[in-house]
């Protein structure tokens, strides 16, 4: 359930800032990155055809943000690397993100539609090898809750002595695995794609019910590993109860092994957005986790030095202006706009 870039057009929507921007700013040279939309020749095969047109008869419309995630991820390959997100993405997403970024372009936009989702996956993939590098060495799982279209045990290096587990509905996983399996066959482009991860474990599952962590534990999970839970877009919804519920169950395994939490937060302000859509908010996760039993909590936002990558240098965008206001303010005082704020959480603690 990557369901974050959702709420990325809708938060662009609601304020996007227009004005002179220089490429050297916000993005690579002249655009050359999204000079033209180049397909995947996979994608016009049958059998890749027949899953993503399953995917827009079958799929309701926070499990297709998947593929717009991974659309996404493939519009901004020059700084993310993730070689099957436009196979993930497909067609429809693909075209969709392109032409969103060349209307942004267009319009001399200050922010290019999918800089936050940019941003957000660089972030994750930093803060997801430091966390491994953490526990020195050591082996180590990692759990992907509501992995949708994630790649990651497929691009990330760091993983190589990770156990990885992906947690998501089962039609995701099964649509997903099918993608992969038919990528790496030997005729195919992306037959040298190879897996990362030390292992990768699909466990489908539903985490608003109760009975995720039973079904993750019988998949292979080991409570007493050192694991990182990555929570990527996904909490905001969930109910409050649900969300709670779930940041709890991860919390209680401080008092056993070394954990790691990495999650972003929307602000009530976030929520207001669609308020059928997003549910649970946080105006104060760096207060909220402590109280659950995680001993380090480190609060970023979009814009910040470890949340920048050379992407947010414009001080006009919409993410800096928010970053110099307190994060009490509910109202921006230039133009009495709601603060609507994501925000990028690392916690963690261990046995004492």
């Amino acid at each position: 359930m990557h369901y974050l870039f959702h709420f990325l057009l809708l938060i662009l929507r609601n304020f996007l800032q227009l004005g002179d921007m220089s490429d050297e700013e916000n993005g690579p040279p002249e655009g050359s990155a999204w000079a033209e939309l180049k397909l995947p020749d996979l994608l016009f095969t049958d059998t890749i055809r027949e899953l993503h047109a399953a995917i827009g008869k079958e799929w309701d419309s926070l499990q297709q943000s998947a593929c717009q995630t991974a659309a996404g991820r493939a519009m901004w390959k020059h700084v993310v690397h993730d070689p099957v997100a436009g196979l993930l993405a497909g067609e429809t997403y693909l075209k969709s993100f392109y032409d969103k970024i060349n209307k942004d372009r267009l319009n001399n936009a200050r922010e290019i539609s999918g800089v936050i989702l940019a941003v957000r996956t660089l972030w994750f993939d930093s803060k997801l090898e430091a966390a491994l590098s953490s526990f020195n060495g050591g082996e180590a799982q990692v759990v992907l809750l509501g992995a949708g279209m994630d790649a990651r045990a497929y691009r990330l290096s760091c993983l190589k002595e990770s156990d990885v587990f992906e947690v998501d509905f089962p039609e995701v996983l099964q649509i997903k695995t099918s993608l992969l399996q038919a990528a790496m066959e030997p005729t195919n482009e992306y037959q040298h794609l190879r897996m990362t991860a030390k292992s990768l474990t699909r466990v489908a599952a539903d985490i608003r019910e109760h009975d995720w962590v039973e079904k993750l534990q019988k998949s292979g999970f080991l409570q007493e590993k050192n694991t990182v839970w990555v929570l990527e877009g996904i909490l905001y919804y969930l109910s409050h109860s649900q969300a709670m519920q779930v940041l709890k169950m991860i919390a209680d395994n401080c008092g056993v092994t070394h954990t790691v939490l990495l999650a972003d937060f929307m602000n009530k302000s976030s929520t207001m957005l669609s308020t059928s859509t997003f549910h649970f908010y946080s105006d104060w996760p760096d207060h909220l986790l402590p109280t659950l039993g995680f001993s380090d909590v480190k609060l970023s936002q979009i814009g910040d030095p470890d949340a920048n990558f050379g992407l947010m240098h414009d001080p006009l965008n919409m993410f800096n202006k928010l970053r110099s206001l307190p994060r009490s303010v509910q109202t921006h005082p230039d133009d009495g706009t709601p603060c609507r704020r994501l925000y990028l959480v690392q916690a963690s603690g261990s046995p004492r």
